[in-house]
C-alpha cells in the first residue's frame, strides 16, 4: 500500500481523493490518497521532506504552489521547466522529479479548437501550463491578461516566462482586445475565480468582450466545481462552445497516476466518479 496526496491551500473543494480512489478500486490496488493542506512555503517544504523519507509515493500540487513546487524539485521534466510550474512530484532514484500533467490534459481537451488567437485569463501556475499547451498546439497568437496587470507589463510576475513562450501580455482594461478580438478562437479562464470556496467569478468574466467574439470561439474554464461558473454562463448566453474543467482535472490525474504507477489509468471510471461526486455535492 502506497500513499499519495494533494498539496495546496485551500483544499476543501477538491475531488482528487474521489478520482484517485476510483482508479485504485478499478485497478485492484489498496493505495491511499490524502489532502495535505499547505498554507505556506514551510508547509510545502515539510511535505517534500516526507516524500523524500518515503512516507508518500507522490504528490499532486494545486494553487497556489505550482511554481514553488517546480523550484523545490531536484529535476524538472522539460514541459514543467518550459511552463515554469509543476503539478506533479514523484520520487525517482532518490530525487524529487517535477512534472506538469495539466499541459498533457489540455493538449487533449483543446485539440479540436481552431488555431487562431487565444487569450488566457490569469498569470499563475495554471496560466503558465496553459500557455505552454497552446504553444505546443500551434496557436497563431497567445495573449495573457491578469487582474493585477492594470499598467504596463514591465515587471509583471512571471512576465519573463510568458515572453519566453512567445506570449503577448495585455493590460486588464476594457478595449485591450480590440485589435484582434475577431480572430480569437479560444478564451481560457485560468484563475480560481468562480470556484467553490474562492472569489466570485464576475470580476474575471466581465473583462471579456463577449459580444465581439466570433461564433466559433471556445470558452474554457479550468474551474470544475461548480460545473456552471459565471464565465461559462456568459459564454452560453453568447451561444459559444463553453467547456468546464472536469475533463482537464481527470486528465491530469490520470497522467499523474500513470507516472507514479506505470499503469494505464482507468479514465472512464475516474471521470464517472468525479461526475457522481459533483452531482452529490450539488444535489
Amino acid at each position: 500500500m502506497s500513499r499519495f496526496a494533494l498539496l495546496g491551500h485551500p483544499l476543501g473543494h477538491s475531488l482528487s481523493p474521489v478520482i484517485h480512489h476510483a482508479a485504485y478500486d478499478a485497478l485492484g490496488l489498496a493505495h491511499r490518497y490524502e489532502l495535505l493542506d499547505c498554507p505556506d512555503r514551510p508547509a510545502v517544504e515539510t511535505a517534500l521532506l516526507r516524500l523524500e523519507r518515503g512516507e508518500y509515493a507522490g504528490y499532486n500540487v494545486t494553487v497556489p504552489h505550482k511554481q514553488l513546487a517546480l523550484s523545490l524539485a531536484d529535476i524538472a521534466d522539460p514541459l514543467a521547466r518550459q511552463a515554469g510550474a509543476a503539478n506533479v512530484l514523484a520520487l525517482q532514484a532518490g530525487k524529487v522529479h517535477a512534472f506538469n500533467t495539466d499541459i498533457l490534459a489540455l493538449l487533449s481537451e483543446l485539440g479540436d479548437v481552431g488555431r487562431g488567437a487565444a487569450v488566457i485569463l490569469g498569470n499563475g501556475g495554471a496560466a503558465l501550463g496553459a500557455a505552454t499547451a497552446l504553444a505546443e498546439l500551434g496557436f497563431e497568437r497567445v495573449y495573457v491578461c491578469a487582474r493585477r496587470h492594470t499598467g504596463p507589463p514591465e515587471g509583471w510576475r512571471g512576465s519573463d516566462t510568458f515572453r519566453d513562450l512567445d506570449v503577448t501580455l495585455l493590460e486588464w482594461r476594457p478595449g485591450a482586445w480590440q485589435s484582434f478580438v475577431s480572430d480569437v478562437t479560444l478564451v481560457l479562464q485560468a484563475t480560481s475565480a468562480g470556484m467553490l470556496g474562492a472569489g466570485p467569478g464576475e470580476s474575471v468574466s466581465d473583462i471579456v468582450p463577449w459580444q465581439e467574439l466570433p461564433a466559433n470561439c471556445v470558452a474554457y474554464d479550468v474551474v470544475y466545481n461548480p460545473e456552471e461558473t459565471p464565465f461559462l454562463a456568459r459564454a452560453r448566453d453568447r451561444k459559444l462552445d463553453a467547456r468546464g474543467g472536469l475533463g482537464m482535472l481527470v486528465g491530469q490525474a490520470a497522467a499523474a497516476l500513470e507516472l507514479w504507477l506505470d499503469v494505464d489509468a482507468p479514465r472512464a471510471a475516474m471521470l464517472d466518479a468525479a461526475r457522481q461526486a459533483l452531482g452529490a455535492r450539488h444535489g
